[in-house]
């Protein structure tokens, strides 16, 4: 299933990647790392420079962004899940 729209092609059929924390939050710098995106928490910084995230549908390019279970974190067509 897709949806089509001002040459944007949504995918919706993909299911989410889970990330599982086991504290109140993460954020999104630790996220990046947790999640295999980057290599050290260094990088953060300029990796969120360079590159488009979107937090519950919004741009966030703020390396301490809280990130709270049911988050959800879009990454060059990936879908994360924090649980």
């Amino acid at each position: 299933m897709y949806f089509e729209d001002r040459k944007t092609v949504f995918f919706m059929d993909k299911k989410p990647i889970e990330i599982k924390i086991n504290s109140d939050y993460i954020t999104l710098g630790q996220f990046l790392k947790f999640a295999d995106i980057i290599q050290s928490g260094g990088e953060a910084k300029g990796w969120l420079k360079c590159n488009d995230v979107l937090v519950n549908g919004e741009l966030d390019v703020r390396r301490g962004r809280k990130l709270r279970t049911n988050d959800k974190i879009e990454i060059d067509k990936k879908v994360y899940v924090i649980r």
